[in-house]
C-alpha cells in the first residue's frame, strides 16, 4: 500500500511540474488589435462646386406702357459656387459666392420688345442645422446681374449691370462621402431697377425671378 501511495504522489508531482512549465512558455496568441474609431463627419471646410437648374420670373418695365409689355421671363441657369462652412455643435454657419450663366428671356410683345438676363451672381450668408450628413439651411445676401432691354420698334437697346439686388432662399444638402456633397436649392433673386431713356421717354427696367437648381460640391 505504501508503494502505491508513493507512486501516486510522485505522479501528481510530475503532472503539477509539467503544468507549471507549460504556463511559463510564451503564448502563441497574436497581439490584441486596437479598436478603430471612425471620426465623426463635420461640415467645416472650404468647398467648390457646380450647379444647374431652371429660372422663371417677372420683367419690370415702368413707364413704357405705350410701347407694350415685354412679359415674363424664364430659361436655363447654370454656373459654379465656392464657399466655406463652420460647424458649431449641430449648427452650421458659412458664406458662399456664385456666378451663373443664364438664358432668362421674355417672349417679347407685338413690337418685338424683350428683356433678358444673361448672367447673375450672389454673395450670401448661410445658416443650417446638421442632422449628421443632412444639412437643411437658409441663405440670403447681395445679388447682381445684367438686364438687357431691347425695343426694336424704336431702335433702342440697353445692357445694364445691376449691382443693387438681393437674394433669399434655402436648400438641402447631403454628404455622400467626406468630400462629395450634393443638394438642391431655391433662390429668389431681385436685381432691382435702373433708369433708361428712350425716344419714348424715361423709364425703368429690371427683373426679379426664382431659381431652382441642383448642386454638386467637393469639400476640402
Amino acid at each position: 500500500m505504501k508503494k502505491y501511495l508513493l507512486a501516486s504522489v510522485a505522479a501528481l508531482g510530475i503532472v503539477a511540474a509539467g503544468a507549471a512549465s507549460a504556463a511559463d512558455l510564451p503564448s502563441r496568441k497574436g497581439p490584441i488589435a486596437a479598436p478603430v474609431y471612425v471620426p465623426a463627419f463635420t461640415w467645416t471646410g472650404f468647398y467648390l462646386g457646380v450647379n444647374a437648374g431652371y429660372g422663371w420670373g417677372n420683367v419690370n418695365t415702368n413707364n413704357f406702357g405705350q410701347i407694350g409689355s415685354a412679359g415674363n421671363l424664364d430659361g436655363f441657369v447654370g454656373g459654379g459656387q465656392v464657399g466655406y462652412n463652420y460647424q458649431i455643435g449641430q449648427f452650421v454657419v458659412g458664406a458662399e459666392a456664385d456666378i451663373q450663366g443664364a438664358d432668362l428671356s421674355s417672349g417679347g410683345d407685338f413690337f418685338g420688345s424683350s428683356v433678358k438676363t444673361e448672367y447673375f451672381g450672389t454673395v450670401r450668408a448661410r445658416v443650417g442645422y446638421a442632422f449628421d450628413r443632412f444639412l437643411p439651411y437658409i441663405t440670403g445676401g447681395w445679388a447682381y446681374g445684367n438686364v438687357k432691354t431691347s425695343i426694336p420698334f424704336i431702335g433702342f437697346s440697353s445692357d445694364r449691370t445691376h449691382t443693387g439686388g438681393w437674394a433669399l432662399g434655402g436648400g438641402l444638402e447631403y454628404a455622400f462621402t467626406n468630400n462629395i456633397i450634393a443638394g438642391v436649392e431655391y433662390l429668389y433673386v431681385d436685381l432691382g431697377e435702373k433708369n433708361i431713356t428712350t425716344l419714348a421717354g424715361t423709364g425703368k427696367a429690371g427683373t426679379d425671378f426664382s431659381v431652382v437648381r441642383a448642386r454638386l460640391s467637393y469639400k476640402f
